[in-house]
């Protein structure tokens, strides 16, 4: 049994596994704050620490799982979502957690993304997007801006980036939010929402990664692109995904995108297993 000052707020110190410090995290890295909000997060939302199952892939924000002290599981590349979905599909009551980078989720694991999103499965999705493979060099990937200079488009990357929270939308996602880390304190209030929310609830975080993509960009510090979201960030709670797409040239549109409900995929398979049994079909 947790007391209220174990689950304060402010102090996050005892879900962090502190004999694995200091982490493996280049210094202006986002993830590490944004593990941080998460873990404020789930206490803002009340919920039991026991009751959380923590899923990760592979890469930089892949690592986070060995750093919480919580059940946490560091699965292989891309496929965070449908191990996620396994847990929450044999034990309902957890709260499950993916927490994982745009590489991982969106660009090696896209399609368990849009599937996730589709059958409306009931976890919580923390994309941590930095616009670059940072764990293995810097090469792009799919919501890498246009124009973009990585290690694999050192001339500009000619290809149109996906825009997430649209793709997420249209797939049936009904939490969606994005916010930089410039805006950390929204963040926790995303993060509680989605968890309490019934469904399958998606948040971006648009984070630094100075060594590569921002090195590769002019901006090789963290403070050089915190300072790009000071001068750049547009809050629009409310705003069409389908126009929050991010280029190196326009703001970038962040807030609460979505919030509306349906069922759930278990509250569907259970109406019709349901509706079987009274037929006899089952």
């Amino acid at each position: 049994m947790t007391t209220s000052t174990e689950t304060s707020i402010d102090n996050i110190d005892r879900f962090l596994r502190l004999d694995r410090m200091p982490h493996i995290f280049c210094s202006g890295c986002g993830v590490g704050t944004i593990m941080g909000a998460f873990i404020r997060g789930f206490l803002r939302a009340g919920i039991d620490p026991d009751s959380i199952a923590f899923v990760s892939g592979i890469g930089c924000s892949g690592r986070a799982a060995g750093y919480v002290k919580l059940d946490s599981f560091h699965t292989t590349h891309g496929r965070a979502i449908p191990f996620a979905t396994g847990l929450k599909l044999a034990n309902p009551k957890l709260n499950v957690v993916v927490f994982s980078g745009d590489g991982d989720l969106a660009t090696i694991g896209g399609n368990h993304l849009i599937h996730a999103a589709r059958r409306n499965i009931d976890i919580v999705c923390i994309c941590v997007n930095n616009f670059n493979y940072g764990m293995t060099g810097g090469q792009m990937g799919c919501t890498t801006p246009f124009n973009a200079l990585t290690t694999t488009s050192p001339y500009g990357n000619f290809e149109m980036p996906v825009n997430l929270p649209y793709l997420l939308a249209a797939a049936g996602a009904t939490y969606i939010a994005r916010w930089t880390l410039l805006q950390l304190r929204e963040l926790e209030v995303s993060i509680a929402e989605a968890i309490n929310k019934p469904g399958f609830s998606f948040i971006e975080t648009v984070a630094p990664c100075p060594t590569v993509f921002g090195r590769m960009n002019k901006k090789p510090r963290g403070l050089d692109e915190m300072l790009n979201y000071r001068q750049k960030t547009v809050v629009r709670n409310g705003a069409d995904p389908r126009d929050v797409a991010i280029s190196m040239e326009s703001p970038i549109i962040v807030g609460k995108f979505l919030d509306i409900c349906h069922p759930t995929y278990e509250e569907n398979r259970q109406g019709i297993l349901g509706k079987a049994r009274e037929t006899g079909r089952l």
